[in-house]
């Protein structure tokens, strides 16, 4: 008797990520899921309840990828500051990869394309990117406690700048601009970023 294919679920969510991005959350239809997930309605609902749902993970799943991203570039970095230009510079060649979905980030296109009757899938968004806006103001508070930042600087204005910044860069970025003209902005982003800082109290 042939043995039945036991069902992946990482792998059922690491295709809806990527269905996700391509298409968008209103642009992804539940045919579009069943057959990006090879898998028949009955089972999508009894496993991930529904679009919502399925949507709701794999955007965890997303989200996690890049505090992933960003942890891995700040450990390697010899500051917090050199860590958020590094993956600044990360990002960039992440997001201008051949195999890339799309290079506008799944949380902004959420937004900008849900409506106000979506009031539960708006204030999922909204919380992700606050989440990523209070992480930053972590950081940056650590940062100014080491003499990192210049005197006077806002934290929480910073991160928002910051955090436009990467919006933007990625937002751009979906156009047909050329790989090396992104990565250029990129560069002209981190010179802006730099103002605000300064070298290191050494101890």
């Amino acid at each position: 008797m042939p043995r039945v294919a036991k069902f992946d679920r990482n792998k059922a969510l690491e295709d809806a990520v990527r269905l996700f991005w391509e298409r968008g959350y209103s642009g992804t239809s539940m045919k579009h899921i069943e057959k990006a997930l090879d898998m028949r309605p009955g089972s999508l609902y009894a496993t991930f309840g529904n679009k919502d749902g399925l949507f709701r993970e794999a955007l965890d799943i997303y989200a996690g990828r890049m505090s992933q991203s960003m942890a891995e570039s700040l450990e390697d970095s010899a500051t917090i500051m050199d860590g958020i230009f590094a993956y600044l510079r990360s990002l960039t060649v992440q997001m201008t990869a051949p195999d890339s979905p799309a290079r506008a980030c799944l949380v902004v296109k959420t937004l900008l394309e849900v409506t106000e009757e979506q009031e539960e899938l708006r204030a999922l968004v909204n919380k992700r990117l606050q989440a990523v806006e209070d992480y930053l103001v972590e950081l940056l508070e650590t940062a100014r406690a080491q003499g990192e930042l210049k005197p006077g600087v806002d934290s929480r204005r910073l991160a928002r700048l910051i955090q436009a910044q990467i919006m933007g860069l990625r937002s751009l970025a979906q156009r047909d601009i050329d790989a090396e003209h992104v990565k250029t902005l990129t560069e002209d982003i981190i010179t802006a970023l730099g103002a605000f800082t300064q070298p290191p109290v050494s101890h």
